[in-house]
């Protein structure tokens, strides 16, 4: 019986007292008994945690009554098992490392396209401008090796902060295109799609909530594989369920 509540957030926004609020949020976790990660930085919060669906909805209440949070919207999935072995509450320096400090998306998004959008532009093959369409995978690579769009660009990144580095490499060949960013749950490409823009690509687009927001609402339309996800569930398909035990 599938009655654990997987559930997966981020937000980039100020979060000056992360160290005060990594003490606050690690209690309440402990109090509801969930396991997973909460990674918290100046930047922003990121979280991915499991447990009895009234306990997992019960601390994104709790979390909801930060103004700053309160817009959160996790996405969820459902499992017979906890996936994760322990909690952990972190700060760190980024919630997810890119080492460009002025890529900040709480000051500003890059333009997000949701997945139905998506999927019309690869059924037809091109935007609504008819300018070709390509999908930039901006996970690493052992995580494209579980599943990535059809066609979708993979520069075989080992870790994230290898990003800058590879898109200087190969900007040539995105020019004239729209260039939509995707990865697992959306944090990744935030980031990079603010990247894309600053070094000069015109029609670049985040891929909202990303993979698993995609399997949530258009199913697994022009996606091979599975997506990895990071606990021990290892990968899911489009129908948000484990393949593995």
């Amino acid at each position: 019986m599938n009655d654990i509540l997987n559930i997966s957030a981020y937000k980039f926004v100020p979060l000056p007292d992360a160290h005060a609020l990594r003490d606050r949020l690690h209690e309440q976790a402990v109090a509801l008994d969930l396991k997973g990660t909460v990674l918290l930085a100046e930047e922003g919060i990121n979280l991915f945690l499991a447990g009895p669906g009234a306990a997992v909805r019960e601390f994104v209440a709790k979390l909801r009554q930060d103004p700053r949070l309160a817009d959160l919207v996790p996405k969820e999935s459902w499992s017979a098992q906890v996936p994760f072995r322990k909690l952990l509450v972190k700060v760190k320096r980024e919630i997810i490392r890119m080492n460009h400090p002025t890529i900040r998306p709480a000051a500003g998004r890059a333009p997000a396209v949701p997945a139905a959008t998506v999927r019309r532009w690869l059924d037809q093959g091109h935007d609504d401008d008819g300018r070709p369409v390509v999908t930039l995978d901006t996970r690493n690579a052992f995580e494209i090796d579980h599943g990535t769009f059809e066609g979708a660009i993979d520069w075989r990144i080992q870790k994230f902060s290898d990003f800058p580095q590879a898109l200087q490499a190969h900007q040539a060949e995105l020019q004239g295109k729209t260039v939509v960013s995707f990865c697992t749950g959306g944090i990744r490409c935030e980031k990079a799609a603010i990247y894309m823009q600053e070094s000069g690509l015109e029609h670049v687009y985040q891929l909202e909530g990303g993979i698993l927001k995609y399997f949530e609402e258009s199913g697994g339309a022009h996606f091979r594989g599975e997506c990895f996800v990071f606990d021990e569930r290892e990968a899911l398909g489009a129908d948000l369920q484990a393949r593995r035990n």
